[in-house]
């Protein structure tokens, strides 16, 4: 009999900045305890900087909900944050006089690997794992 895989965690917040904390908050809540202490704090950056740049540069309208989905799979935990706009994040390369654009130099930095997909009716979704176990 195969194996049934874990159900992903789904959440879905409004595109406003009280929903970077919240967003950062479930998804950590969500990790098993076992790779809480080794995970946790990558994935609140990760979750930090993908919301982020979901409600600035991908919500249209003050309605627009951000979606978020958590799930393990070939020994990684990957987050998938989506947005209903059509642009495609890419890495900037700011100034050092520059006060923001480095949020995805920060989710490269972390993640095992990282991709930007369109959704299949409208919008984008950022997608970036971390390994479950020390040295990927």
């Amino acid at each position: 009999m195969p194996e049934i895989p874990l159900v992903p965690a789904h959440w879905c917040f409004p595109a406003r900045p009280t929903s970077v904390w919240r967003a950062r908050r479930a998804v950590a809540e969500s990790l098993p305890d076992a790779h809480r202490p080794r995970l946790g704090d990558d994935f609140g950056l990760l979750t930090s900087e993908l919301v982020t740049n979901a409600i600035r540069h991908g919500a249209c309208q003050e309605d627009d909900f951000i979606e978020l989905v958590l799930w393990p799979a070939d020994g990684h935990y990957w987050l998938a944050v989506s947005d209903p706009g059509m642009g495609k994040p890419a890495l900037a390369h700011p100034d050092t006089g520059s006060e923001s654009g480095r949020g995805l130099i920060l989710v490269d930095s972390l993640a095992t690997a990282w991709t930007v997909r369109p959704r299949p009716t409208r919008g984008t979704s950022v997608i970036a794992g971390l390994p479950l176990r020390q040295g990927g």
